[in-house]
């Protein structure tokens, strides 16, 4: 797995995962994953995962970000609210909103990246994670500083060690995070948010919501503008306003999921998880497996997520000593 960015003009890489900016001509920052088994994560310092990690310009991504700052001055814009660092803090952006830092100087602390496939073990974290993106920025109280320090250091040494096991210690690990930080107060923003919400913004996150639940999978787009109240031409408009993305391609990625998760994590046949994530078909669910992830529905269970390469983004693997 390694990152690129998306900037505006640019086109297809050919890449699994890269492709034009949105229609706004946002910069999308993306996480390739260019073998079916690879490790949708990663964790490093600001230095390692590299420059878009202290990027001074607004972009988005199509994955999730965990930032643990422990020293700096300066700012961090998430949409449209600024907040000021603090260390230590805790910053949690979602698939497709768009930050910037401000005017930042010393930052310091770890940056965790991941894709929703990384969730398998625990489904409910991906709803957590987007109602901690809603808020943010996150303040440690003194009883959670320490606590927090570790565990993130705990992620780094697991991630870098790739140890047997690392991936359920990652995942148990990330989970931990997650669960203790809902339960924080939110920071104060340095200038006051909008007074609500677009319309745009908030049918995309409904739509997030909704494909986050294991029925959200078997929706078609029709369905889900129908859930939402609204027409399937403005939840395309929105979706793609807030998110860069298509709601087919939302669909298509929690579809995805779905099915490696079940895969992975029950003993159901083939044909059975076909029909949980939507498909009367399984001829069809297994091309569609096939297309999206590289490899047959069978060969990935078989497989177990195994890793058999480094697991490391390449900016990250610890540099070898010169004979």
């Amino acid at each position: 797995m390694r990152g690129t960015t998306v900037l505006p003009g640019e086109g297809n890489s050919g890449l699994p995962g890269s492709g034009p900016p949105g229609d706004d001509g946002m910069p999308t920052h993306r996480l390739e994953v260019p073998m079916p088994n690879a490790l949708p994560f990663a964790i490093g310092t600001f230095d390692t995962i590299g420059p878009m990690s202290r990027a001074s310009f607004p972009h988005r991504h199509t994955f999730h970000e965990i930032v643990h700052v422990t020293g700096g001055t300066g700012g961090h814009v998430v949409d449209l609210t600024r907040f000021a660092l603090s260390p230590p803090n805790l910053c949690f952006i979602a698939p497709g909103q768009v930050h910037h830092w401000e005017n930042v100087t010393g930052l310091d602390g770890r940056v965790i990246l991941f894709t929703d496939d990384f969730l398998l073990d625990h489904p409910a974290d991906r709803h957590a994670l987007r109602g901690l993106g809603r808020r943010s920025w996150l303040e440690l109280p003194d009883e959670a500083a320490e606590p927090t320090a570790r565990l993130v250091a705990d992620l780094d040494g697991e991630y870098q060690a790739g140890a047997d096991g690392f991936q359920s210690v990652l995942r148990a690990l990330l989970h931990v995070l997650v669960v203790r930080a809902a339960r924080l107060p939110a920071h104060q923003p340095t200038a006051p948010p909008p007074a609500q919400r677009s319309r745009p913004g908030s049918v995309a996150a409904e739509l997030m919501t909704l494909l986050g639940t294991p029925e959200g999978a078997r929706r078609s787009v029709r369905a889900c503008a129908q859930q939402l109240g609204v027409s399937v031409s403005y939840l395309g408009e929105a979706v793609k306003a807030s998110t860069g993305r298509t709601p087919g391609e939302l669909i298509r990625q929690a579809r995805v999921h779905e099915a490696k998760r079940l895969l992975l994590r029950t003993e159901l046949s083939v044909r059975q998880i076909a029909l949980r994530v939507g498909f009367g078909d399984p001829a069809y669910f297994c091309r569609f497996f096939r297309r999206e992830t590289g490899t047959s529905p069978g060969d990935f269970r078989r497989g177990g997520g195994d890793i058999h390469h480094d697991h490391r983004l390449e900016s990250i693997a610890r540099t070898r000593p010169s004979a």
